[in-house]
């Protein structure tokens, strides 16, 4: 007995010791320890926030800002703030306090604080001129018009794009819907083809340094240079057109004759040709002849320019 006591001595301690050992393995490693699932980090909210959320917002790993290859990806509270009293509910409290930065629901934010938190990695490029802009002094936050928590922004899409901008721009909705329009509600164009809605340092927040130079990136055989020019469309191509639609063919703000005549006086036109007003500098006929049809480009074709040279006569103005 004494020697089987013995042997089986060292058994024993060598049992002991592994069951030690496995109790305190199981109290430094708990069995309901969170794992990250999208990004790094991400564990102590998607404990909570899954994809049952009303919004998306485990559908992060699908966008941009999902891309844990890239080392510039953001974690969650890169964005929303360290939160430590939205993740630990204080003692009393009825409700969970919001996240320090939050770009939703009732209780947003301040458009400021939400394009800080996004131009503190979004910067230069097209957002240079974003200080002082007129989406950023009207208090336009980054979310009133991206989704960041989507694989599909509406806004970078050219087919969605239009819906975004027309929810804040009633006029251009109404003028977009004339028979004369340029293809946006179509999907061959986008707002940002001609704005920055970040920002310019141009008018009208344009991707070009002014009106003509960003229709001309189109409308090229309008550019020139011609040997006579019209100098109202030298000028601004939106002195004749309004770009986002009008009720007159060609996108014209006041169906012809009646645009030329607000600069080109109709009685003194040469030739004795009838005026639009019914009569000629002779006194003669009606104005019909004038206001049929294309009116005044019925004979100058090229209102836009033309390399005609100049006659005693002025016969050959802005015509093929």
């Amino acid at each position: 007995y004494t020697r089987f006591r013995i042997r089986c001595w060292p058994l024993l301690l060598s049992a002991l010791l592994a069951a030690s050992a496995w109790a305190n393995e199981g109290a430094q490693k708990p069995t309901d320890a969170k794992k990250d699932l999208v990004l790094r980090g991400d564990a102590v909210c998607t404990r909570c926030h899954d994809g049952g959320e009303e919004f998306p917002v485990l559908a992060i790993g699908r966008t941009r800002h999902g891309t844990t290859a890239d080392g510039r990806t953001p974690t969650c509270t890169s964005c929303h703030g360290n939160s430590i009293q939205h993740v630990n509910k204080p003692e009393g409290a009825t409700t969970r306090p919001r996240p320090d930065v939050s770009f939703k629901g009732k209780a947003q934010t301040a458009a400021t604080a939400i394009n800080e938190t996004c131009s503190s990695c979004h910067q230069g490029g097209k957002r240079m001129h974003w200080p002082g802009s007129a989406h950023e002094s009207r208090d336009v936050s980054c979310t009133s018009c991206h989704q960041v928590h989507t694989q599909h922004d509406k806004v970078l899409d050219k087919r969605t794009q239009l819906e975004t901008c027309l929810g804040c721009h009633k006029e251009q909705r109404a003028q977009l819907n004339r028979p004369s329009h340029h293809p946006l509600k179509d999907g061959k164009m986008a707002c940002t083809d001609c704005h920055n809605p970040h920002g310019a340092a141009g008018e009208k927040m344009l991707v070009r340094d002014n009106v003509n130079e960003t229709c001309y990136t189109c409308h090229m055989e309008k550019r020139g240079p011609f040997l006579r020019g019209h100098q109202p469309v030298a000028e601004n191509c939106g002195n004749c057109h309004n770009p986002h639609g009008s009720i007159n063919d060609n996108m014209l703000k006041v169906r012809a004759p009646f645009l030329c005549t607000q600069c080109h006086e109709p009685t003194s036109h040469r030739g004795n040709i009838a005026g639009v007003t019914g009569g000629t500098p002779g006194g003669t006929a009606s104005g019909i002849g004038v206001t049929l049809a294309r009116s005044c480009v019925n004979c100058h074709t090229n209102i836009h320019g033309t390399n005609n040279p100049a006659s005693i006569t002025n016969e050959r103005t802005f015509r093929r």
